[in-house]
Parts: C-alpha cells; sequence; structure tokens
C-alpha cells in the first residue's frame, strides 16, 4: 500500500538539509528542513538525479525541533523514500517516518533483515 500511493519511490542519500521555520496548515510555528537527496536508483516516478524533501524537524540557530516520528537525516545517510505532493505540491515522506527506511551497509533497512531487493520487488509489484 505504501507503494501505491507514493508518487516516488526512490534509493538516495541525503546530501544536504536546510532548516528554516514555517507556518503548518494549523497555524503552528515548527521547523522544517529541506533535505535535497541524491537519487541513486528510481523505483517509481520519473529518474532524476536528485530532488528535495521537506521533514519537520530540525536545528535553526540553537533551537532544535526532534519529531517522534519522523528520523532525523544527516549527509550521508541512505536510505528509501517513500514520497508524494504534500502542502504547496512540495515532496514529503508518505505516511511520515513509516516511509523512510534507513539502509545499512549490508543493502537492509537498519535494524531488521528487510534487504534492498525484497523492496524493490514490493514496489514492482505494487505499481
Amino acid at each position: 500500500d505504501r507503494a501505491k500511493a507514493s508518487a516516488h519511490v526512490v534509493v538516495a542519500t541525503v546530501a544536504a538539509t536546510e532548516a528554516r521555520f514555517e507556518t503548518n496548515e494549523f497555524g503552528d510555528r515548527l521547523i522544517v528542513s529541506r533535505v535535497r537527496l541524491a537519487v541513486e536508483e528510481a523505483m517509481k516516478g520519473p529518474g532524476v538525479a536528485s530532488m528535495d524533501m521537506d521533514l519537520e524537524g530540525g536545528t535553526v540557530g540553537d533551537i532544535t525541533l526532534q519529531v517522534s516520528d519522523l528520523p532525523a537525516l544527516r549527509p550521508g545517510e541512505r536510505a528509501v523514500f517513500f514520497l508524494s505532493p504534500g502542502r504547496g505540491g512540495r515532496l514529503v515522506p508518505h505516511l511520515r517516518g513509516q516511509s523512510i527506511l534507513k539502509l545499512d551497509a549490508r543493502q537492509r533497512v537498519a535494524g531488521s533483515d528487510v534487504t534492498l531487493a525484497e523492496i524493490r520487488e514490493m514496489v514492482r509489484t505494487a505499481k
């Protein structure tokens, strides 16, 4: 379901992050990080070299916002990202933190036995 409902599914490395204050649709002021993804593989959606994703949380000056259901992302981290257009058309993780699967050096989802090959097959059959 996650792959079917997402507009993009990519394997990418976090190239950069830039945090800023933003007001959400409820009028709450929060920190949102623009995350630049260096795309290695597009499993769903157009193949592009890079894309930007907005992620709640980050640090602006000496203020840090940690969001309990979203992982913090740092440059160099590699993951599978399930993305959909959010408010204003900017890409956001579909289903929030459930849609960012960080990969370890063994090509597995960190903390699990799920392999990148298994994710590829799941996405392929979900289209």
